[in-house]
């Protein structure tokens, strides 16, 4: 497991939901309503060094389900600015200024090692009672396979539940992978949302 992740009852202004509904509709694979989007669940990493928070959002407009990892940070990223979504002011941690994940760092290397060492998501941790939870995604690496060394990572977007050994788009946990399940009120879903090589 990824380790735990600790979650504030904290209030964000402006809220996560508004800041991802800003950027994604300037994004070029987005094809969907912005301002129907929704959280349908989130799962989370944690960075090993306690200083950058990591988030992975999955949204649906109704249509499609869109998968948006972000980072939070307590100062900017330096050569970043391209892949800011916006600061937000979180009422315990103070400004944060909120990243696509894929220009961080921690992120990309975070999710490399998730992949490599099949690992899972990170479980959530309520700061102010102490409870501990299991991550509403079920994530699972697919180990290194082809992908060892690889240094590309292509975060599926738009996710498709299609596993068809004729398409062209990686299996779900096939090795180089970062794949998950959860539930809405339509059931269980699984995707691929992760591809290093």
């Amino acid at each position: 497991m990824s380790g735990t992740a600790e979650i504030y009852d904290a209030v964000l202004d402006p809220g996560k939901i508004d800041l991802l509904r800003s950027w994604v509709r300037h994004q070029s694979w987005f094809n969907g309503d912005a301002e129907r989007l929704e959280q349908v669940t989130a799962y989370r990493f944690v960075d090993p060094a306690g200083e950058v928070g990591m988030e992975s959002f999955l949204l649906s407009d109704g249509a499609n389900t869109f998968h948006v990892p972000v980072t939070y940070r307590g100062a900017e990223l330096e050569g970043a600015a391209e892949s800011l979504l916006g600061t937000t002011e979180h009422s315990i941690l103070g400004r944060r200024w909120v990243y696509d994940a894929t220009a961080d760092p921690v992120y990309c290397a975070e999710v490399r090692r998730v992949i490599s060492h099949r690992d899972t998501a990170a479980d959530h941790l309520q700061v102010e009672d102490g409870t501990v939870t299991p991550s509403p995604v079920n994530i699972r690496g697919g180990g290194d396979g082809l992908a060892r060394g690889a240094d590309a990572l292509q975060v599926i977007r738009v996710l498709s539940e299609e596993n068809d050994a004729e398409a062209e788009r990686p299996l779900i946990g096939s090795p180089g992978t970062l794949s998950g399940t959860w539930q809405d009120a339509d059931g269980s879903h699984t995707a691929v949302l992760v591809v290093v090589g």
